[in-house]
């Protein structure tokens, strides 16, 4: 039995995001992730209006007069969020940490995935594969994957996104929508993101918070590595410091941004000081705009 102080975490973060789904996305994430193909549906008379390219010239010979055949769109997708669990996203000097805006955004995507038939999975890795639950239909699995994006306590505190993906894209076989939910504080991205993009629908969520990019004039602070325990005595009150600092931050991002670009990733960049559902429907959005502008 679950502590009641976790089950009523888990319930507040319930609904809040089914709140999100409903008021704020309605038909975006139908419209944005078609179907995975389509299937043949009938075969008709031609009626004024039809699209003249879907006559089925078979059939219109053997009886004479135009048919049409119609096909429908086969609706149900896998999703996958693909959590980043190492001790980086326990950060956070904003409202929240990295952690715990993850696992809002994620129970977003999965409430919006089952509401549209889609089946939805988790996986959770830090340098090794820390958890991984199938994909799956109905509200109750989905209460699960929120608690153990919340609550799951890793056995190792660093970060391997190769480790992950290779996982994923041995488990995965079909093409699936993925979630990637991490602060991209890993080195060497290129190839395993590559990779990963070309089997899937990959969409970076980038986690990150302000103090990593931008030092407070402070003092001296003493920073720990989440990850490595390793400790370092930093003096704020330096603006060369301060300046380096954010030049170093301002290096990470551009890299970032050519890899994402290189491997044709979409990310969704949030922040622990609040605003991250805002980002996802800006980001859902963008990407329904872009379809009507293919179609």
């Amino acid at each position: 039995m679950l502590p009641r102080d976790i089950i009523r975490q888990v319930r507040r973060l319930q609904l809040r995001a089914r709140r999100a789904v409903q008021n704020l996305f309605g038909g975006e994430y139908h419209s944005v992730f078609k179907g995975a193909g389509v299937s043949f549906d009938e075969v008709r008379a031609y009626q004024p209006g039809d699209e003249v390219r879907h006559i089925d010239w078979n059939v219109t010979a053997r009886v004479g007069q135009p048919f049409i055949k119609r096909h429908i769109e086969e609706r149900e997708r896998t999703v996958l969020l693909v959590v980043d669990a190492s001790a980086s996203l326990d950060f956070g000097t904003g409202p929240h940490t990295k952690r715990e805006v993850a696992a809002e955004l994620a129970a977003v995507v999965a409430f919006s995935a089952i509401t549209n038939n889609d089946r939805v999975g988790l996986m959770q890795f830090t340098d090794h594969i820390e958890h991984y639950l199938p994909a799956r239909k109905g509200s109750r699995h989905v209460l699960r994957l929120i608690r153990d994006v919340l609550f799951f306590e890793p056995t190792r505190k660093a970060t391997s996104l190769r480790v992950g993906l290779d996982h994923l894209n041995r488990v995965q076989r079909k093409r699936a929508i993925v979630f990637l939910f991490s602060d991209f504080l890993d080195d060497d991205l290129d190839p395993i993101l590559q990779r990963t993009a070309r089997r899937h629908e990959l969409i970076a969520v980038h986690l990150d918070d302000p103090r990593e990019r931008l030092l407070p004039n402070v003092g001296l602070v003493e920073l720990e590595d989440n990850e490595t325990g390793e400790r370092l005595l930093v003096d704020t009150s330096s603006a060369a410091v301060r300046e380096g600092y954010a030049a170093r931050a301002e290096e990470r991002e551009v890299a970032l941004v050519k890899t994402f670009r290189g491997a044709g990733i979409d990310r969704i960049r949030v922040s622990t000081d609040g605003g991250h559902l805002e980002q996802l429907v800006r980001f859902f959005r963008s990407r329904l705009r872009r379809a009507k502008g293919r179609s």
